[in-house]
């Protein structure tokens, strides 16, 4: 029953993260101080998600260098920090509160999902790894030197970087604060 629920996670978050944008542009009240603090706090994520991301080669390499020395999904840990972002930039606990639901309830169930999909294909690598790398919240102290090959430590890669898509995040991370500062000037 879990892995059929994490299943259906995996296919409706973006769907259901499209819902929650729709609820947030009929919520969200911004003022100037929330809109810089929360789109500092969601710049952050959106840092950390574009370092991920070209570090990153899905389905072929177990990524054990950069930000995923210290978390196994820094991607997911940099979407929380935009959406926490978002929340705050929009002046909404109901935002923040159903944010924070809509991760626990979606996100949660996928990571122990994608955790399972990583365990089969690399193995014992993935275990030495997850043994020493938190899931979510980082423990900032590098749990790895090498890959899953023994080789150096990888190098941030923009081709990485366009093919994980992730120039997808920061376009839309300057369409809510575009968003957001229009809804501000209007009021």
């Amino acid at each position: 029953m879990h892995s059929q629920y994490a299943t259906w996670a995996a296919r409706w978050r973006v769907p259901l993260g499209f819902a929650m944008g729709i609820a947030f542009i009929f919520v969200a009240q911004p003022t100037l101080h929330l809109l810089w603090t929360g789109g500092g706090i969601a710049l952050l994520g959106l840092l950390l998600r574009a370092l991920a991301a070209g570090y990153l080669e899905k389905g072929q390499r177990l990524a054990t260098s950069g930000p995923y020395r210290f978390t196994r999904n820094p991607l997911y840990f940099g979407s929380f920090f935009m959406g926490a972002g978002f929340a705050v930039a929009a002046g909404s606990w109901i935002l923040g509160f159903a944010f924070l639901g809509f991760f626990l309830l979606i996100y949660w169930p996928v990571m122990r999902r994608e955790e399972e999909l990583l365990r089969r294909q690399f193995g014992e690598a993935y275990d030495q790894y997850a043994a020493s790398t938190s899931l979510f919240f980082p423990t900032f102290r590098a749990s790895t030197k090498t890959s899953r090959k023994g080789a150096p430590l990888e190098k941030f890669g923009w081709e990485r970087y366009r093919k994980n898509r992730e120039h997808e995040a920061a376009l839309g991370y300057i369409a809510g604060l575009v968003f957001l500062a229009v809804k501000l000037r209007l009021r």
